[in-house]
């Protein structure tokens, strides 16, 4: 049961819709002004990094990849092959 997160484009309210089934149709109203204009958003996660075992830190790296271009890198503490 995917809960999905949506933003008004005319209050600017956030408001989650919960869906039973995938082919669920449901009409969508904004909570506060009942805008049927929406936009769908990417909800945050309940995930706190902090230190792993071993006492490991994530550790953030970048470095050149080329012609201008930078890659960053997050080495989480745990298995590794």
């Amino acid at each position: 049961m995917p809960i999905f997160e949506f933003r008004c484009l005319e209050c600017g309210s956030l408001f989650e819709k919960l869906f039973m089934i995938p082919e669920e149709q449901a009409e969508i109203l904004c909570p506060k002004c009942n805008s049927p204009n929406f936009e769908r958003v990417v909800s945050r996660t309940n995930y706190i990094m902090g230190v792993g075992k071993q006492g490991k830190t994530p550790k953030l790296s970048s470095k050149d990849c080329g012609e201008g271009n930078s890659c960053t890198t997050l080495e989480l503490p745990g298995y590794s092959r």
